[in-house]
């Protein structure tokens, strides 16, 4: 009887080898007569143990992690194929704490079925939802979706069946679904594992809210920096569409869908989400101003909802267990669930999937083993590069929109990039002014000039520390004024590391406590 294996098609596992390993499975099995199925599987998110192997062992997955291909005959040796011990082994793969600690409501299927597997997809409530929704009327999964209280998870939060319900009661012709997957915040990579990982979930999502919307055409814009997802992405709809799952009759229900895969060419301004529509469109991606408002004047000038990877791969879900099964994780006005985004100075860095409300600290610490190189925590940036630093003292704020702002940071995208006592928080100051002055698109003043400004002023601090006090009242202004007056969030947010850099470490700016509190 065969035995199968599971070795990670997933990018982080990709760039740490899994391709060779799972050519030295293939030829060693082959070298010693032994009958193995390779399944090339998504990532479980453990990225220190990437590649991480499984075998399937009397009904249960046995890990074994980070395999390289000079490991793979002492595993042969050792009958890693009965799941037997090894210096590598971990045990069963869902009794891993790291894993069986959180609440995998979209990741679910990710890491454990084969990604371009239609069969292995509906084996796993693959469908389920999409089916649910040809029963309902449109505005009853628009319903469901708001009852649910998914927001995007794309940075801002706004509640996506709001959205929804506007392009839906949008008078129109044609319509668009477009997904914003051009993950471009430092430390994420959340959209990148679903699309690898489970492609036909983002599939399934749009199709589903095409139905409650009326529109046909879908589309999902990718960051030039994600070949493989591209190439999944690729042959899934190609699947999907040959199965009757997109086209003219979405199974055999009449109803027409169709989706392109579009990737963009490295600016990350066009995370924004006007920017994307006019790269999609064909054009330089610079901001749009609002109104009118993408729901109602989107793609092509048509009604758009414009969601990220992780909203619509949460509708699958909420539409096959219902609005409630989802709302019953969270806290306050963020419910559902979260893939937190382990990155930086970590030990465990990976992937961590838990209800609203769990504590940066239980991430870091609990999920996260402390910093990497075993110095003391000093500071983490969640929210991408344009985030705040939290220092130690913030640690235990909730993981919540309205939580995290009254602290004076965001969730953006559930990045966590953690740093040690070893970092200059004045350097990351200035890396972020730096970072807008070359990503900004540069249609309005305060960012496209602020940006640089901002960067020399830092720069003068840096080389001058008796300037620093008075250079302080300067760089706060600047940072008012393209908080209130900048057209995006690319340079209303860059004040946000500054600001809580010189908040939280003055020391690192050359103040003392006494002129920090001045200024």
């Amino acid at each position: 009887m065969s035995i199968t294996v599971f070795v990670p098609r997933d990018s982080a596992a990709l760039a740490a080898g899994a391709d060779e390993v799972a050519a030295a499975i293939s030829a060693e099995a082959q070298s010693r007569k032994l009958d193995v199925t390779l399944i090339r599987n998504g990532s479980r998110g453990l990225l220190w143990l990437e590649p991480m192997v499984e075998v399937e062992h009397q009904g249960k997955r046995i890990a074994y992690g980070p395999v390289t291909p000079e490991d793979v005959k002492s595993l042969f040796d050792a009958d890693f194929l009965q799941g037997k011990t090894h210096a590598l082994c971990h045990g069963v793969t869902e009794e891993i704490a790291y894993l069986k600690n959180q609440e995998r409501l979209t990741f679910a299927r990710i890491g454990i079925i084969d990604p371009l597997s239609l069969k292995d997809y509906e084996a796993h409530e693959g469908l389920v939802g999409l089916k649910a929704a040809l029963k309902l009327k449109p505005t009853d999964i628009v319903q469901q979706v708001l009852d649910s209280g998914l927001r995007g998870r794309g940075g801002a939060g706004f509640p996506a069946g709001i959205k929804w319900r506007t392009v839906a009661a949008a008078s129109s012709a044609q319509k668009y679904i477009v997904i914003n997957a051009d993950e471009g915040d430092s430390g994420t990579f959340a959209d990148r594992m679903v699309m690898e990982g489970d492609p036909f979930m983002l599939i399934e999502g749009m199709v589903i809210a095409g139905i409650s919307v009326g529109a046909t055409e879908g589309y999902v814009y990718i960051r030039s920096e994600y070949p493989d997802a591209v190439s999944i992405m690729n042959q899934a709809v190609t699947i999907a569409t040959t199965a009757g799952i997109l086209g003219s009759s979405v199974l055999g229900s009449g109803k027409t869908f169709n989706i392109h895969i579009r990737m963009g060419a490295g600016s990350y301004v066009c995370g924004e989400e006007t920017a994307m529509l006019e790269s999609l469109e064909g054009k330089r991606g610079v901001v749009r101003a609002k109104p009118p408002l993408p729901a109602l004047q989107g793609l092509f000038g048509k009604p758009s909802v414009i969601n990220n990877v992780l909203t619509m791969a949460a509708i699958p879900f909420i539409l096959s267990r219902g609005a409630k099964a989802y709302a019953d994780y969270g806290m306050g006005r963020s419910l559902g669930t979260l893939p937190f985004q382990l990155a930086g100075n970590i030990r465990f860095g990976g992937l961590v999937e838990k209800a609203f409300g769990v504590t940066a600290r239980q991430l870091i610490e609990d999920f996260g083993g402390g910093t990497a190189t075993g110095r003391p925590f000093k500071a983490v940036q969640i929210g991408g590069p344009l985030g705040a630093y939290l220092p130690d003292a913030l640690l235990d704020t909730p993981m919540d929109y309205e939580a995290l702002a009254a602290k004076g940071g965001v969730l953006g995208h559930g990045g966590l990039v953690v740093f040690d006592d070893s970092a200059d928080m004045m350097e990351q100051a200035r890396y972020a002014m730096a970072f807008c002055a070359i990503e900004s698109c540069g249609k309005c003043t305060p960012c496209r000039i602020g940006s640089t400004r901002g960067m020399e002023v830092i720069q003068k601090m840096q080389a001058n520390p008796s300037l620093a006090p008075a250079q302080t009242h300067l760089l706060r202004d600047l940072c008012g004024t393209m908080v209130n007056g900048s057209l995006c969030a690319m340079g209303s947010m860059t004040p946000y590391p500054v600001l809580s850099a010189l908040d939280h470490f003055p020391e690192d700016f050359h103040l003392t406590k006494a002129t920090h509190q001045a200024a």
